[in-house]
């Protein structure tokens, strides 16, 4: 009986999902932030350019659904690149938060700055909010030895606002209640073993879950793993693996409770792939974001989650 369940799993998981991965499949997306504003679930994700074969990526799209089954492309929202007059390219993984009836979305440029543009709308247009990056390589307390990117904002319970964000190191800095401003200096969080980028931060049961890519280990591609604490500036305590290596190479996520379940949100190459003639070289760096549902143990660890459709 106990060998039976085991061979179900997958097609139960399967039966019981209403999307197919990917889920956007009209051009590339990457690096996928999943928010949820009201009844709706937007995703914000890095554009891949049609012919990259480098991460060469200027503006970002919004998408949404209200079915998990349906994913709705809400048109260009920012050109990073066109609308500011301080960024120069690598516009790549965002994030977004909304507060007191303002959307704050956040992007890197040049491997070296994270700026933010404000809309009174989920899908934007998006303004730019400063003329000038809000935290770079070069600010006060901050420590990065390779790229500073992958932003990602967290509102804890209390009002007060975090923005994560690094490779290597994660830093962290305390945002004040107008969001394009912060407290003090930035600061390290310690804890995250292995850590190379792609930070989410989401809490659960009153605990803090900090999740990242762990790059490449020990010849190993590149998983999501995952550290919790009883605090959103740590010391964090590894816990494991969520998400196994995926076909692009990189591998970039996001987490997030929708209508009373969970599901974490990440990318892989497979469409390129499939459209990619037989014996040419298919492109890594086109990625397609995709979604499966995500689990926790009873004691609040999260189960490996199983990939599905195009994802597996």
């Amino acid at each position: 009986m106990k060998k039976l369940s085991i061979f179900l799993l997958p097609a139960m998981i399967s039966c019981a999902q209403t999307w197919t991965n990917p889920i956007i499949t009209e051009i590339y997306t990457a690096d996928p932030s999943a928010r949820v504003f009201g009844n709706t679930l937007y995703i914000y994700p890095s554009h891949d350019k049609d012919d990259a074969f480098t991460f060469n990526m200027e503006d970002y799209y919004v998408f949404s659904t209200t079915d998990m089954k349906n994913f709705k492309n809400c048109g260009l929202a920012f050109d990073a690149i066109k609308e500011t007059s301080w960024a120069h390219g690598q516009a790549w993984a965002p994030d977004c938060i909304e507060r007191n009836g303002k959307y704050y979305l956040y992007y890197p440029t040049d491997k070296k700055h994270i700026g933010v543009a404000v809309s009174d709308s989920p899908t934007g247009p998006f303004k730019d909010a400063l003329g000038h990056p809000l935290l770079s390589i070069d600010s006060p307390g901050v420590y990065c030895n390779r790229d500073f990117i992958d932003p990602c904002v967290f509102i804890d319970d209390d009002g007060q606002a975090y923005l994560y964000v690094g490779q290597n190191t994660v830093c962290c800095v305390k945002l004040n209640e107008d969001m394009i401003s912060y407290e003090g200096e930035a600061f390290i969080i310690e804890g995250c073993d292995e850590f190379f980028e792609a930070i989410w931060m989401h809490k659960y049961r009153g605990k803090y879950y900090l999740s990242y890519s762990n790059g490449t280990w020990n010849g190993e591609q590149p998983q999501i793993a995952y550290a919790m604490s009883d605090s959103p500036t740590g010391p964090f305590e590894y816990k494991g693996i969520i998400l196994d290596p995926v076909s692009s190479g990189t591998n970039h996520h996001s987490i997030v409770k929708y209508k009373g379940k969970w599901y974490i949100f990440y990318h892989n190459a497979e469409l390129s792939r499939s459209r990619t003639p037989a014996g040419q070289r298919y492109s890594t760096v086109r990625r397609s974001v995709c979604v499966d549902r995500l689990y926790y143990n009873p004691d609040g660890t999260i189960k490996p989650v199983v990939m599905t459709g195009a994802g597996r």
